[in-house]
């Protein structure tokens, strides 16, 4: 397949992107401030795919195909202050509230599952107890 302005080589916008993912993207320049030195850290991650076709039994045909993705966010931050390292992560609020509604409906779910069984099966008053011939009588009305 020739290339052209329209169709740029595959290859050519992986190496690109390749280029722009490298240590220096992961770690942000570090920012100084009152003796107080913070360096920026990213997550980044990323696949691609692509592919082929022809086809000889009919009219020609020919085919070509790619895809890429990459996607970066903050992890936090190291803060050196007096000669000491520590580490900040960054709170990711939505993940926070997503993992409570979760929490919230599975508990809604389970409250549910109670009232409904607490209907199906009432439960008895205390001191009142089961005889065998009750639960024939039960059984036999029920047709088994």
């Amino acid at each position: 397949m020739a290339k052209s302005a329209e169709n740029p080589d595959v290859l050519e916008i992986l190496r690109g992107v390749i280029d722009g993912v490298k240590a220096g993207t992961v770690f942000g320049q570090p920012i100084e401030k009152d003796g107080v030195t913070v360096l920026p850290v990213a997550r980044i991650s990323g696949g691609g795919g692509g592919g082929t076709g022809q086809d000889t039994g009919g009219p020609e045909r020919t085919g070509a195909g790619g895809g890429l993705g990459v996607m970066a966010g903050p992890v936090g931050v190291y803060v050196l202050r007096d000669g000491k390292v520590t580490w900040s992560p960054a709170v990711d609020a939505t993940k926070i509230i997503l993992g409570a509604q979760l929490l919230g409906f599975g508990a809604l779910l389970i409250v549910r599952a109670i009232i409904k069984s607490r209907r199906i099966h009432p439960r008895r008053p205390r001191g009142v107890r089961r005889s065998r011939q009750t639960d024939a009588v039960e059984t036999a009305g029920r047709g088994g």
